[in-house]
């Protein structure tokens, strides 16, 4: 939250220089020039003006004059516009800023005529000034800004914990379950096939073992009595 207020404060002093110095620059009087400028609503008059009847440094001065009084505009506003639509928002603000400049010195300012062409050279160097620098320097501040908002996994857990955590009904039908299954008869121990198996010969053995010794006390009795007889 610090470096976001710092930042912030730096760009607006930024804007705020800019400002000033944009303002004596284009509103400053200039008598000598009254009766050679005049208003142009065209575009691309003055552009040709330039390249017919300046020499090549004074019409690169000139125009590279206008294009570097946009370069801020597109270095400082995209701290300030949402960041949906941030070039288009960005190219439209420099439009209308220098265009209400352009009208305060054609209007009010001695020796100073409204030109579009001055607007147009002026969004120009905004757009140069996002392209080269602020988009990459407005991109890293959001990014670094919301991740220094964004809330961290501690906070997240919690959160994550009462979404998992069942309600009333969840935990008494899970009560219910427990309680059914302590009360269920538990299964009687089964016994291997071959122990069964086993076992069974034993008892078959025993009992056939058994019958036998019946047997063979029956005929032993059965000679007692014809020898008594």
């Amino acid at each position: 939250m610090l470096v976001r207020g710092a930042v912030l404060t730096v760009v607006l002093l930024g804007l705020v220089a800019f400002s000033v110095l944009l303002a004596k620059v284009t509103l400053t009087p200039s008598p000598a020039s009254e009766d050679l400028v005049t208003a142009n609503l065209r575009p691309g008059r003055s552009l040709r003006q330039y390249a017919e009847d300046y020499t090549f440094l004074a019409a690169c001065k000139q125009a590279g004059g206008n294009l570097l009084l946009g370069v801020p505009f597109g270095l400082l506003l995209p701290f300030f516009v949402p960041r949906r639509l941030r070039m288009i928002r960005t190219t439209l603000l420099t439009a209308v800023a220098m265009a209400v400049v352009e009208l305060i010195q054609g209007a009010l300012v001695e020796g100073r005529a409204f030109d579009i062409d001055d607007v147009i050279l002026n969004t120009t160097g905004a757009l140069l000034g996002y392209f080269v620098l602020g988009r990459r320097i407005s991109h890293r501040y959001y990014t670094y800004t919301d991740d220094s908002g964004s809330p961290g996994p501690s906070a997240e857990k919690p959160e994550a914990e009462l979404k998992r955590a069942p309600g009333p009904a969840a935990r008494a039908k899970t009560a219910r379950t427990k309680a059914g299954q302590r009360d269920r008869p538990k299964p009687a121990a089964t016994v291997p096939a071959k122990k069964r198996g086993a076992r069974t010969g034993r008892t078959d053995g025993a009992a056939s073992g058994g019958r036998r010794a019946t047997g063979s006390g029956a005929v032993r009795s059965l000679l007692d009595r014809l020898r008594g007889r």
